[in-house]
Order: structure tokens, then C-alpha cells, then sequence
């Protein structure tokens, strides 16, 4: 018999209406049934049109719009809800504008379903920078078309996921680093909901924007979540404005605070960037025989 097991796709929002409508309407067009999945949005307060497009698609997707009132950082807190609320055994964490392949859900429980043990899966990102908004890629997205998309960027090699850098120099096997956990960006990843909980979810005491995901990802590592990439959960990211350095100065507040919760050497390395990186810290951590990690039970208690 088939495995009957449903997965949770928890989708934070702020005032990103049309960037949502693309991540609902591929989530419409799943090869997973749509009794497999649930979709919660957990919306920031949204003061735009993000209700109407949630509407348009209840008749599609099991919807659940969960909305708080908006406090600047409520981001880790929307999350949460949403995991809290969680019927899936599997939580699928994606973000606004986010397209995810019609195969990607299935991908994710796929790749949990084929062992016992506890994973964190990261899936594949096209188009997914770190800085600017790329007027040129925007053209050749069709936001309403994420598998035709995906499969030209694939068949021309272009727009990469930008962690492509980190899977070339550890190979798509890199679960025994020492911090494996850096490259589980919450664009589009999984793990257990049961696990998720029991770790403590996001830190809602975090006050900036950036690092959360690795904060929870540290946590999964020390509760023995393997962390492994998959493919075949591809999506595609369709661009919008940032800025990296903003963005990086907000995550270094963030790192303070993991300094200050966990009893790792590892941690004050975050503060070395950009010298030292996602794509480099595995190699500092081996070279300068650090541990990679506190213990489990250090791991669980410091949320």
C-alpha cells in the first residue's frame, strides 16, 4: 500500500501579495494529491492584497491564512504558528515567491520516507542570489510555469542555485561536516514536524531579520538530523530587491545571540564574514580542529 503520509508547507508573508500567487499557484499544480499536503501562511500583518490572492486559490489547496499583527520581526513568530498548527508529519518551509517544481513535495517526502532516521533536506533553489534585483532573469521566468522554468534553466546551466559554490567543493554528499547545518537556508527545505517542535522552532526572541534559519538548523544538527540535498525538490526563485549588506549586518546581531546561547567555538566564526562563509567555514572549522558541535542535550536546551 501506499505511504499515506501528508506534509505541512509553512509559507511566511509580508506584503507580498504577487510573489505569493506564484508560490500558491505552483503549489496547485503538485504531483502529490492534494489530500497529501496542507498550506499554511503565516502572514506578518500584510496590508496589501495578500488575503484576495489566498482566496483565489481555497477552492485548490487546503489553505489555512493565519494572520498576526504586524511588529517589524514577526517573522520567526508567523513561522511558528504555523508549525504549531501542523498536521503534516513533515513540515516543508518555503518563502514568498518561492515556485516549487510540481514534484518538489513529492521529492521532500520522498527523501524522508527512505529511512528511520531524522532529516533536514535542502532543496535545489534556481535563480536564488544573495544581493540585487535581476531584471534580467525576471524575463525569463514565467511565473505561472515554475516546471518549464526550472527545466530551461537546467538544460542551459543557468541561474544556479547560488549555494552551487558549496555542493561543488563537498559534492552533494556533505552530511559529515562538521557544520553541515550552514547551507539549510529555509527558501525551501523540510524536516520533521515532530522535530521541529521538540527543538524549539524558530527563536522568537530574535529581534532582526537573517540567521534564524541557522539558529534552528544548529539545533536540528544537534538532535542527530542528518542534512542532505535534494535535487528533485527543485524550485525556482523569482527575484526581488535585496541587499546583502543590509542584510548581512542584521544577521550579525543575530550571531551575537547564538554566541551567547550555545557552547560552540563554532559560532563566533559567523562574525568572520566575509572573510570566512558558508561556502568556506567547514574548511576553517577542519583546520582549526574546532568541535562542530555541543552535545545533544546542549543543542536542545539552549533555544
Amino acid at each position: 500500500m501506499a505511504n499515506s503520509r501528508r506534509c505541512s508547507v509553512v509559507i511566511p508573508t509580508y506584503d507580498r501579495a504577487d510573489l505569493l500567487a506564484y508560490t500558491l499557484e505552483s503549489l496547485s499544480r503538485q504531483s502529490l494529491p492534494t489530500d497529501r499536503f496542507e498550506v499554511l501562511i503565516g502572514d506578518d500583518g500584510s496590508t496589501d492584497h495578500t488575503a484576495s490572492v489566498i482566496d483565489r486559490y481555497r477552492d485548490r489547496l487546503d489553505l489555512h491564512h493565519l494572520f498576526q499583527e504586524h511588529d517589524g520581526v514577526g517573522v520567526t513568530r508567523a513561522r511558528n504558528r504555523c508549525i504549531r498548527r501542523a498536521t503534516g508529519e513533515i513540515c516543508v518551509l518555503l518563502d514568498s515567491g518561492v515556485m516549487a517544481h510540481s514534484g518538489l513535495l513529492a521529492a521532500h517526502l520522498a527523501r524522508h520516507e527512505s529511512t528511520p532516521d531524522p532529516l533536514a533536506v535542502i532543496g535545489y533553489v534556481y535563480g536564488f542570489t544573495l544581493d540585487g534585483d535581476d531584471s534580467e532573469l525576471e524575463r525569463m521566468i514565467d511565473p505561472w510555469d515554475a516546471d518549464a522554468t526550472i527545466a530551461g534553466f537546467a538544460a542551459r546551466g543557468e541561474h544556479p542555485d547560488v549555494r552551487d559554490e558549496f555542493y561543488r567543493r563537498y559534492h552533494d554528499d556533505f552530511a559529515d561536516l562538521p557544520a553541515p547545518w550552514i547551507m539549510y537556508w529555509t527558501c525551501n527545505v523540510s524536516a520533521r514536524t515532530s522535530q521541529l517542535r521538540d527543538v524549539g522552532m524558530f527563536d522568537e526572541s530574535f529581534r532582526n531579520t537573517g540567521g534564524d534559519d541557522l539558529d534552528l538548523a544548529y539545533r536540528l544538527h544537534c538532535d542527530d538530523a542528518r542534512f542532505v540535498l535534494d535535487r528533485a525538490a527543485s524550485a525556482v526563485h523569482y527575484p526581488h530587491p535585496k541587499d546583502f549588506a543590509q542584510n548581512l549586518k542584521s544577521m550579525m546581531v543575530n550571531y551575537h545571540c547564538m554566541i551567547e546561547k550555545y557552547r560552540s567555538p563554532v559560532m563566533p566564526l559567523l562574525l568572520a564574514a566575509p572573510t570566512i562563509h558558508p561556502f568556506n567555514i567547514n574548511d576553517v572549522i577542519a583546520a582549526l580542529r574546532l568541535p562542530p558541535a555541543a552535545t545533544r542535550m546542549d543543542g536542545k536546551h539552549a533555544r
